[in-house]
């Protein structure tokens, strides 16, 4: 029996022992990772000028390049200015010519809506008439009397017998 015993408390110094060592790596452990995050914090205080620095010089060529990039819009949205007033002025040189023919056109849609006018009285007067289908017999044969071929007389297209 006291082999026992000893067998016991040799299992148990062991397992107290495995946890002891896990114990002390956890401690270690947590050691470690205050000590790296000190040192990141002491090297980014260290380095926190020098980025802002760089981070200034990054920014003043960014602004000297919008710089150059708006004085080149301006210079290019005056010369597109430019052609739209030589363009607008062109335009307005044109515009006596352009009201001369206007006048014209004008003159000309009067002429037509006073023969359309014409026609629309002429035509309303013939329809008051109602021609019969001899009148318009009648108004059709002179037509063709016009282009009679020979040898028909004018008696009614018939030949002499």
């Amino acid at each position: 029996m006291s082999d026992d015993k000893n067998d016991k408390s040799k299992v148990t110094d062991k397992a107290s022992e495995i946890a002891r060592n896990i114990w002390l790596a956890g401690v270690g452990a947590y050691g470690r990772a205050v000590d790296e995050a000190q040192d990141r914090m002491e090297k980014a205080g260290m380095e926190t000028p020098k980025l802002f620095r760089d981070l200034v010089k990054a920014g003043a060529a960014l602004e000297d390049e919008a710089r150059k990039g708006i004085s080149s819009s301006k210079a290019a949205r005056a010369s597109v200015e430019d052609r739209i007033h030589r363009v607008r002025e062109s335009f307005q040189l044109q515009l006596p010519a352009r009201g001369e023919d206007l006048l014209a056109l004008h003159e000309k849609i009067d002429r037509l809506t006073r023969k359309v006018d014409d026609l629309t009285a002429a035509l309303a007067t013939q329809g008051n008439r109602k021609p019969t289908a001899r009148k318009k017999a009648a108004t059709r044969r002179p037509a063709a009397k016009s282009k009679a071929a020979p040898g028909r007389s004018r008696s009614g297209g018939k030949k002499p017998a």
